[in-house]
């Protein structure tokens, strides 16, 4: 399972800060599936978060429609955008996660 895969990366300590980060918010619910771990609200997908040999990656399941205003999400899918993390920056990635909740609320 990808959830401890990332439990034993050199990069545990980020990949627990930024779980705890997305955990924080009211109604997340954290799914551990084989290659990844998901977390979402009652209204769908927020992300997905993984371990990368750099650090850990955000990737925002609605983040082709998400506005970028920090230049900070990678990608030219369809749908996702990821946010590479080093180190948790956790002021950018709470303006992912508020955005990618409110995009659910339009449902």
């Amino acid at each position: 399972m990808q959830f401890d895969k990332d439990l034993q990366s050199p990069h545990k300590d980020l990949f627990l800060a930024g779980r705890t980060l997305l955990l924080s918010f009211e109604g997340i619910i954290e799914t551990k599936k084989e290659r990844i771990t998901t977390y979402s609200n009652k209204k769908g997908g927020i992300c997905h978060m993984r371990t990368m040999p750099y650090g850990i990656d955000f990737g925002f399941l609605k983040g082709a429609k998400m506005e970028d205003k920090l230049g900070l999400l990678t990608g030219k899918g369809k749908a996702i955008r990821v946010l590479p993390q080093k180190e948790l920056k956790e002021e950018e990635v709470r303006y992912y996660i508020e955005q990618a909740i409110a995009l659910n609320a339009k449902k």
